[in-house]
């Protein structure tokens, strides 16, 4: 069975039916050596944009919802989706950074051959908004969060019996993503690019 979506979701309250859309990003220096534990550090007090044109994912997806912790003692609601592997082109990944001379961009990309993709292992993303196309290969929704089989298993402040969905594999492509956080067991950046720019200049 196929499940094909296109749309966009804002998390004004945690409480919104989450979409069966997702998104890959490379945080800016957050990567392990072994394993990956959604919201396990206190998150900052800004998101960041992430787009990529495809991501392709063969062994095993699932998605729920949880809350992240912020610094300052707050937490913000976010669709966690987390995939055993991926395999990502042209990633580009931004956030504006306040600086005493104003804004200031710091802006990443790889994967821009697509014989030299981005490739991660254990991969979490913690969405608060997406856009993008996707084809979902058995997918399940719907599932208790505590019994998902078919991709990671969920970490993090997460109610066991809670909404969640799986799939088998997924493909999304022309994926636009606002996250607040992203880890991964490992990150393979092949043709990193990492740029300052003066102002905000972000991937969209």
């Amino acid at each position: 069975m196929r499940s094909r979506t296109r749309g966009g979701t804002r998390w004004k309250r945690f409480g919104v039916v989450m979409v069966p859309a997702v998104a890959a990003s490379a945080a800016i220096g957050v990567a392990m050596s072994q394993g990956a534990l959604a919201a396990s550090f206190a998150v900052s007090g800004q998101s960041f944009k992430v787009t990529t044109e495809r991501l392709v994912n063969t062994d095993g997806f699932v998605q729920y919802g949880t809350l992240n912790k912020k610094a300052d003692g707050d937490y913000v609601p976010v669709a966690v989706s987390a995939f055993n592997s991926a395999t990502i082109t042209k990633l580009c990944q931004s956030v504006v950074v306040p600086t005493p001379i104003g804004d200031v961009t710091v802006k990443l990309g790889a994967g821009t051959d697509p014989k030299k993709p981005v490739k991660a292992k254990n991969l979490f993303i913690d969405l608060a908004e997406l856009d993008a196309n996707a084809t979902f290969t058995n997918i399940d929704i719907g599932v208790s969060a505590s019994h998902t089989t078919k991709g990671p298993k969920p970490t993090g402040e997460y109610t066991p019996g809670s909404f969640a969905q799986q799939a088998e594999a997924a493909t999304l492509t022309n994926v636009k993503q606002t996250a607040w956080a992203t880890t991964a067991g490992t990150f393979e950046l092949n043709g990193l690019n990492i740029k300052l720019h003066r102002g905000k200049n972000e991937c969209y």
